[in-house]
Formats: C-alpha cells, structure tokens, sequence
C-alpha cells in the first residue's frame, strides 16, 4: 500500500505580492522574480476594468469604490493559487493598509514586498515610460495616499536604486528563496 504524505511545509511565502507606487517597477521586478523562481505571475493591473484604466488615462484618479472589485479579483487570483498550493507573485499598488488588509487578512502565505524609493528617481521613471495607462501627473495622488507597511504587516521594504536584477537578488535573499523558491 502507497503512503501519501502531505508535502513538507516551508517556513517560506506561497504569494509574493509586490507593492509600491507607479513607476517603481513592480512589474519588471515581479516579472523578473517569477523567472527566478519559476513561480506563477500575474500583474494587477490586468484585472482593471476597461472604464477605470480609461478614468486613470484621463488623468483621474481612482477611488476606493473603483478599487473594490479590483481589489477582489486580485484576492481571488491569490485564493485560487493558495488552494491549487501554486506559489505565485501578484503585482499590485496597494498603497493603502485598508486594501493590503483585503488581500492579505486571512492569508498568511501571502508576503508583501514593498518597492520603496525617491520621488525624483520614480519621476524620472515615469517620464521615460511609454504605453502605460497611468500618467505621470498621477503620482502625487500615489504618494498622497501611500501608507508605508508597518512592521506588523509581513512585509520585506527593498529600495528601487539599483537595477532590477540586484533588486530580485536583495528579494530572494531576504527572503531566503533560492532558485525554485527552495531555501538556500
């Protein structure tokens, strides 16, 4: 008779969910560490609906009624891998608690990777970028809302003054994941 054993439990996140403003590179970072790690990716802003990426493209800025549903797309992209025990990383501002709260209560596999760094830096950024539906005179409603996360909150804060690469070094470390998101 076969024994089935359950797999053995890592001290180790399931869900990365990477977090900052526009233009600190969440997504090349995300996508960079998905790579590494062979691990599922998904960007957050994929989950915007038509009308609220054409309201952020018009300049405006979204409310916490427009982020809802986003907010709960997100959270169930994130259930889904935790019941399919599929380690996973997830793209998303997440600028306030009250909406990290929504995606992470309840859901310790969930770490929160918090791109941090200067204004002037992330500018820069933002005016080099093309194609993207967030435009740089949006950003002062990103900062204005940003609410840091506390220490309580699972989350590893890396700054963004390096190439991407040294970034995802930084992360893994951290985090202690190597190759595979195995323990080094």
């Amino acid at each position: 008779m076969a024994s089935h054993q359950a797999p053995p439990q890592t001290r180790h996140p399931k869900i990365l969910m990477v977090m900052g403003v526009s233009g600190s590179g969440k997504s090349t970072v995300a996508a960079c560490l998905a790579e590494r790690l062979g691990w599922a990716f998904v960007d957050g802003d994929g989950f915007h609906s038509p009308e609220h990426v054409a309201k952020m493209r018009a300049g405006h800025p979204l409310d916490d009624d427009d982020r809802a549903p986003w907010l709960a797309a997100i959270g169930a992209w994130i259930d889904t891998q935790i019941q399919q025990r599929t380690p996973g990383i997830v793209v998303c501002s997440a600028l306030r608690r009250a909406y990290r709260d929504i995606l992470v209560r309840g859901r310790d596999e969930v770490q929160i990777i918090y791109l941090e760094g200067d204004r002037a830096l992330i500018e820069r950024r933002l005016a080099q970028r093309q194609g993207h539906f967030m435009p740089p005179a949006l950003l002062d409603t990103q900062f204005a809302i940003l609410e840091p996360p506390g220490p309580e909150e699972n989350a590893t804060a890396v700054g963004i003054d390096a190439a991407p690469e040294a970034v995802v070094a930084t992360i893994l470390a951290r985090l202690d994941l190597g190759e595979g998101g195995q323990s080094s």
